[in-house]
């Protein structure tokens, strides 16, 4: 595997960080694959599942969102994304597609999305389908409740204490649970996977588990009452593959639940080619799992099903 990296410039005047990896030359190229990561984490953590990727003839295009890794101007930065950040976010992907789209313009691209990554891409393909030939998503989610209190309780936040302001509340709120599952409690971050190195490596990452400012969860809540909305789904396409995997024990999806959710409305809409794969006992990082091997070999496989040649 070949690895470059490259910025752009977005409309809010960062530098977009973006990991470019590649096959070897002796590898064909197939399609292309655009990563986009989750909330405090970085695109660098994808590089593993990029190996296998690119053995099989992918390119895999993530970037780091803004407010984080390497697209955050400093430390000091992570967790604040400028304002309407998630929206930005969405807008940075594409921009990241359309040059992927533009490198490669005669092989199928894909988008996967991870976590928070995964409803940036939820709003992308109803705003940016046409840039791509099918979706992923994993440790997603559907529609859920108290959305609009916790986005009146960070816009409040954010009036009194800043927008940058890195929230221990909202954060509480909103993660303080998933551990309860997962007792005796080793880590803070037990619920991300079976595999206690990899819940390490997560910790000791100095780009990884920081906690997000006010401004970054008023607008997540915005963004998570937004891609539900029914008239903004029914701009999905239906002939566009989609597949959504996960753990059955990741709290993200509500152990299933709320993946559920989100396949119903799939299948509402009448999405024609839509498929689903939860993990028995699976967490909330499944590339990370201790069944990791299983679980890439399934997303590559889908992947080549969907290949114009097959």
């Amino acid at each position: 595997m070949q690895q470059q990296t490259f910025t752009f410039g977005n409309d809010a005047g960062h530098q977009v960080f973006v990991y470019l990896w590649t096959p070897a030359p002796s590898v064909r190229l197939r399609g292309v694959l655009q990563i986009a990561h989750g909330m405090s984490e970085t695109a660098e953590r994808y590089r593993r599942f990029a190996e296998a990727l690119t053995q099989a003839g992918f390119a895999v295009y993530a970037n780091d969102h803004r407010g984080h890794g390497r697209t955050a101007a400093n430390p000091g930065q992570l967790g604040w994304p400028g304002p309407d950040g998630l929206n930005g976010m969405v807008r940075d992907m594409i921009e990241v597609g359309r040059g992927a789209r533009n490198d490669h313009p005669d092989l199928p691209l894909f988008l996967m999305g991870h976590s928070m990554g995964s409803f940036l891409t939820q709003k992308t393909m109803y705003t940016a389908p046409e840039l791509y030939s099918g979706f992923i998503l994993s440790g997603t989610n559907g529609p859920r409740g108290m959305l609009s209190f916790g986005q009146q309780l960070a816009r409040w936040q954010a009036v009194f204490q800043g927008q940058e302001h890195p929230s221990l509340l909202l954060n509480a709120l909103s993660f303080g649970s998933f551990n309860r599952a997962f007792l005796p409690m080793r880590t803070p971050f037990d619920w991300l996977s079976r595999d206690q190195r990899e819940v390490d490596r997560f910790i000791e990452n100095p780009l990884c588990g920081f906690i997000c400012s006010a401004g970054f969860f008023q607008g997540l809540f915005g963004l998570l009452r937004e891609i539900h909305r029914p008239e903004l789904m029914r701009k999905i396409p239906r002939d566009k593959p989609v597949y959504v995997f996960g753990g059955d024990r990741d709290p993200v999806g509500l152990n299933g639940k709320g993946v559920g959710r989100l396949i119903a409305l799939y299948k509402k809409l009448g999405i024609e080619d839509l498929e689903v794969k939860l993990y028995p006992e699976g967490r909330h990082e499944m590339l990370n799992e201790i069944n990791r091997d299983e679980v890439t070999a399934d997303a590559l496989a889908w992947l080549e099903r969907h290949l114009p040649s097959a």
